[in-house]
């Protein structure tokens, strides 16, 4: 019983736990970053929600570079798309978003909070795929557009959520 609990996790990853974990805990912060301008404008998708997305985003990235690791070279075995990966994922944040999308009466309220899950998202993907200027990019140009931004809506009489 013990050889084969070693045996389990003496897997040869595709990265290093160091790495993993800098991925993981790197993807959790920034998209904390985004959802923390969101939990300011308390809305339904804040911290913890932005947290988690782009954490789940990270995750199912390194379960697809392992999985990638694992079979890629194998013969006889399927080939794997990671366009896949990235398509599930954004369809998955895709279907979380429209839950915080409201429209009544003519207005629409949730699209920014939508976009800034789908957002989370992408960054999580990045973050997983070591991708990290992109994602650090990604996550000062969010923080831009969500929160300076909102100062000119606000005194140019523009009302968004």
């Amino acid at each position: 019983m013990l050889n084969s609990l070693a045996q389990e996790f003496s897997h040869e990853a595709p990265v290093t736990i160091d790495v993993l974990l800098a991925r993981l805990i790197g993807a959790t912060i920034f998209c904390g970053l985004i959802g923390l301008e969101r939990e300011f404008r308390r809305n339904p998708a804040g911290l913890r929600t932005n947290m988690l997305i782009g954490l789940a985003a990270a995750v199912f990235t390194l379960v697809g570079l392992q999985i990638m690791h694992e079979f890629g070279d194998l013969p006889n075995t399927i080939r794997i798309d990671p366009i896949r990966l990235i398509e599930a994922v954004t369809a998955g944040i895709a279907f979380l978003a429209t839950g915080v999308i409201i429209y009544t009466r003519g207005d629409v309220k949730g699209l920014t909070t939508g976009a800034s899950m789908w957002l989370s998202g992408a960054i999580g993907l990045c973050v997983g795929f070591g991708m990290w200027v992109v994602a650090f990019a990604a996550t000062m140009i969010g923080i831009i557009i969500l929160w300076l931004l909102r100062k000119t809506e606000v005194a140019t009489g523009m009302k968004e959520d």
